[in-house]
């Protein structure tokens, strides 16, 4: 197939539009996109810190690479990238290196924190205390927790992520499935700012995953292939096959439900303002109740983890 812009060889047909793409093209189309994106979610003025939630993964490497290009010539805006280490060994090492490499070869700093030194478990740990539960509901809260300390130790305005196209779509419907509507209307990108929290931006929101992948490909970002091992359990598994069975079938769905949900927000937004926030009676961190989920968490491990004792003790 030929380029519809420029008659070159194709690289991608975009199914939600019926557009066959160049390399040239197809790169300038996802930059173009995603400076739109970050532009109407961040006013840049000057003097500002931007942390990049970095796994070492194709997603958050392409967001800090094009961060990175995009700020190349705005020396007063900084970038930091922040890798959380979840203690997973069979796969978060990898991404430590990934993650480590391309901020060197970006010129950027680069700091890592550990569940070790934030919740005090490593996630292999977690899994043998508490067999029974899905890791991802232990690894979300913590990983929450360690992502804004992380960017408030490094004095960062706004913390980036690495969420696509089908993250974004995937998360709408989960939060519809379960009725969580609060839930749903406090989805980043944030827009406000609240004591203790770094608001967080995704300028890769409106990118399908397989457009990410393509774009580090032919840009040559180097990343972490791999997937936690953890993963197969998690319920967003179940929402990925929704939301690809309806991509295949209608093409353009994933915008679809992105851009409608952008509609709605507002409405969303008015229905459930921003909470007050509480500084956690266990760790000080902003929560919403008197205790933070990251601490109940770390309390039930305490229980499960002197349960086993007593039992192998009896």
């Amino acid at each position: 197939m030929a380029c519809d812009r420029c008659g070159a060889p194709a690289v991608e047909w975009l199914r939600y539009n019926g557009e066959h793409l160049c390399r040239a093209h197809f790169l300038d189309f996802v930059e173009r996109r995603v400076k739109r994106e970050f532009r109407s979610q961040v006013d840049l003025v000057g003097g500002e810190r931007i942390a990049i939630g970095m796994s070492g993964g194709k997603d958050s490497s392409t967001t800090a690479a094009l961060l990175a290009k995009f700020l190349e010539n705005r020396h007063d805006v900084e970038l930091v990238g922040v890798t959380i280490d979840e203690g997973i060994a069979s796969y978060r090492p990898q991404g430590i290196d990934y993650a480590r490499r391309l901020c060197a070869r970006l010129g950027i700093e680069h700091r890592l924190l550990a569940y070790t030194d934030t919740v005090g478990h490593a996630m292999d740990d977690v899994v043998v205390v508490d067999p029974e539960a899905i890791p991802c509901s232990y690894c979300g809260p913590f990983r929450r927790e360690a992502l804004n300390r992380a960017a408030r130790e490094v004095d960062a305005d706004y913390v980036a992520t690495g969420l696509n196209l089908d993250d974004t779509a995937q998360s709408i419907l989960m939060n519809v499935a379960r009725g969580d509507i609060e839930k749903l209307a406090r989805m980043g990108p944030h827009e406000t700012r609240q004591p203790g929290l770094v608001p967080r931006i995704q300028p890769l929101r409106m990118i399908p995953e397989k457009e990410v992948y393509l774009y580090a490909l032919l840009r040559g970002i180097e990343f972490h292939d791999a997937t936690c091992p953890y993963a197969e359990r998690a319920q967003r598994g179940r929402f990925r096959d929704i939301v690809h069975r309806l991509e295949e079938e209608s093409p353009g769905t994933r915008h679809a439900i992105v851009s409608g949900y952008d509609r709605m927000r507002p409405l969303l937004q008015a229905e459930f303002p921003p909470a007050s926030l509480n500084a956690c009676a266990r760790c000080g961190e902003p929560t919403v109740n008197e205790i933070c989920k990251a601490c109940e968490l770390r309390e039930r491990i305490a229980r499960l983890e002197t349960a086993r004792e007593l039992g192998s003790t009896s």
